[in-house]
């Protein structure tokens, strides 16, 4: 049986998933297809994402925190730290809250969970949204290395320096990677709360397993990961989103979206791997009708 919207509200409880229980969080009642939330990282949590809240009129939205991570076990067992098991999650929590029908939204690494859960085809998956979407680690990295070549001379000299020293826990590297950050993944200033809470319960030893030291250094379990392929045996609708300095460059994230067969792209001026953050009200008028109209045509 489909669970109700009301049966759905929560503010926190627990799923099994393989490896151990995951944690999640329902906003809203409101009567469209529920939509999972995935969060980005890997090792980030689900906080920095919580303004997609605001959709709840709309429809249940369902964060959660993947294992490892935020408030869901913990077993630091680096044999589960693998793209297929991060995206069985998703069938774990369909299968707790008897989701007949369903919606998805990946941003950043959560983008690959949502690709390759997506392109299996799923039963009952209504429409995927791609937010500033992590597909191909090869395209990231290179797209990235653009962008640090851009910065201040002394400041992409230092990131190089100690990235080839491998001293990339040293205060002038992270020091010099803020300022990348500042440009790339938040431009707002101060910090919104809500990613820094997520920059602040970072599992550090996830992140730097699978991702490595930086947003842009990708030397981890992922540096030769290639969702694209999945791209093309999508069935539903998919939208794809990224700001104007996204490290999911907009060339890339279009290029995705052409091989996608029902794919929408938009670019957010102003903005970088925050568009939800940095430009909310441009962001979320994009993706409540892209969402309705989904539902409307189910």
């Amino acid at each position: 049986m489909r669970a109700t919207p009301a049966a759905l509200t929560n503010q926190g409880d627990y799923c099994d998933a393989p490896g151990g229980r995951v944690w999640y969080r329902i906003i809203g009642t409101g009567s469209g297809t529920p939509l999972l939330v995935a969060h980005g990282g890997p090792g980030a949590t689900h906080d920095y994402l919580l303004n997609h809240g605001r959709l709840g009129d709309q429809r249940p939205v369902v964060f959660w925190d993947q294992l490892e991570s935020g408030n869901s076990d913990r077993p630091n067992d680096p044999s589960l730290w693998t793209v297929p098991r991060f995206v069985s999650e998703v069938d774990a929590l369909r299968r707790h809250l008897a989701l007949e029908r369903v919606m998805l939204l990946g941003h950043s690494w959560g983008g690959a969970i949502a690709v390759e859960y997506a392109g299996a085809r799923p039963s009952g998956l209504v429409a995927c949204v791609l937010a500033s979407p992590f597909i191909h680690a090869r395209d990231w990295v290179a797209d990235n290395a653009l962008y640090v070549a851009a910065l201040p001379a002394e400041v992409a000299a230092t990131i190089a320096g100690h990235e080839a020293a491998g001293t990339t826990k040293s205060a002038e590297y992270e020091a010099a990677i803020k300022i990348f950050y500042a440009r790339h993944l938040c431009r707002m200033e101060p910090t919104p709360a809500d990613l820094q809470r997520s920059f602040e319960r970072l599992n550090e030893a996830v992140y730097h397993t699978m991702n490595g030291p930086s947003e842009f250094a990708v030397i981890g379990t992922l540096r030769d990961m290639d969702c694209s392929p999945r791209l093309r045996q999508i069935a539903c609708s998919v939208l794809f989103t990224c700001g104007e300095f996204d490290e999911a460059a907009p060339s890339s994230v279009r290029r995705y979206a052409a091989m996608t067969p029902k794919a929408r792209f938009e670019v957010f001026a102003g903005a970088s791997h925050t568009p939800h953050l940095e430009v909310s009200d441009a962001y979320f008028t994009t993706l409540a009708d892209f969402l309705a109209n989904a539902d409307g045509h189910r």
